[in-house]
């Protein structure tokens, strides 16, 4: 196989953005950033610029939802994907939505009148 057929996506909750690439063989996740335009991509999406220092070294980066460094070597239908930074910890909003939903089921619950002999 001389050619790799490989998409480098980057998306928010607003929108998604997508270059679908034809890379030679034995390129790497740095190769897909720069062919695609990957500046482009974030300005689009509203996400911060590349650090001018650190460039693509500062952009966390996977290949279909596992994280990986820029030199790993692709291979053919390949999704490189840009991660983002959380705005909130899954951990914490799964307890958020826990209490919330233990209060609704509280303010739900009919209260009984005491019964006195």
């Amino acid at each position: 196989m001389t050619e790799l057929s490989v998409s480098v996506v980057v998306a928010t909750q607003a929108q998604v953005w997508k270059a679908a690439l034809c890379l030679p063989a034995g390129s790497c996740v740095r190769d897909a950033l720069l062919q695609a335009g990957i500046a482009q991509g974030l300005r689009e999406c509203g996400l911060p610029p590349l650090d001018e220092a650190s460039g693509l070294e500062g952009l966390k980066v996977g290949v279909y939802g596992q994280r990986c460094q820029l030199d790993q070597v692709l291979r053919d239908q390949d999704r490189v994907e840009i991660y983002r930074e959380l705005v909130f910890d899954p951990m914490d909003s799964r307890r958020r939505r826990y209490a919330h939903k233990l209060a609704a089921r509280a303010a739900a619950r009919p209260r009984r009148k005491p019964v006195r002999a």
